[in-house]
């Protein structure tokens, strides 16, 4: 009976442990890393559509003085509009807690650089996220003598190898974790039998 509780606390310090994991393994995307960042050169569009935004994760803006952040509604995103920001910031770096599973949009305010593509648009997923695709696969073309017709199903998608991502160092943990977790759990079971 003593084996039982003492297991018993020893799982319950383990989930403990977990859930604590859980909140350091958000991970920080510097927005237009590695090979870019918050400026009018980066495809910031190109960027975002390679991440995977979890809620708990974080958005880190880094920039110069002539460069600022704000977060704006899709109309002020769509149209450039700084003039009624959701927020302002002004300090680099510049971290955005993404705490909701929501779209945001971030321009930069100064002189016309949202209308240059200094904007990005993030969408935050819940749970463990699908990863995007890294290379997205060609479209073929019909010729213009082939008939078309609407009820004809798609031809079939060809084109370059699409290599699934690897997994972060913080998702491999947490699916470690919780592998671990879950087998104590199933050998508490057993030994309460």
């Amino acid at each position: 009976m003593t084996k039982v509780a003492t297991m018993r606390r020893t799982l319950m310090g383990f989930v403990a442990i977990a859930m604590l994991l859980e909140l350091a393994m958000a991970v920080d995307h510097t927005v237009g890393a590695p090979s870019g960042g918050w400026d009018v050169s980066t495809n910031l569009e190109t960027w975002a559509s390679s991440q995977t935004f979890v809620v708990g994760d974080n958005l880190v803006f880094q920039y110069g003085p002539s460069h600022d952040v704000l977060e704006v509604s899709k109309d002020d995103y769509d149209s450039c509009s700084s003039s009624s920001p959701i927020s302002t910031a002004i300090t680099s770096p510049t971290t955005i807690p993404l705490t909701t599973t929501t779209s945001r949009y971030f321009i930069c305010g100064r002189s016309n650089h949202c209308s240059q593509g200094m904007k990005v648009e993030v969408t935050t997923v819940a749970g463990a996220p699908t990863p995007p695709q890294t290379t997205p696969p060609s479209t073929p073309t019909t010729p213009s003598n082939a008939p078309s017709s609407d009820s004809s199903p798609p031809p079939p998608v060809t084109g370059g190898t699409i290599n699934p991502p690897t997994p972060s160092l913080a998702m491999t943990l947490k699916m470690t974790v919780g592998s671990l977790l879950g087998f104590g759990f199933f050998v508490m079971m057993l030994l309460s039998l």
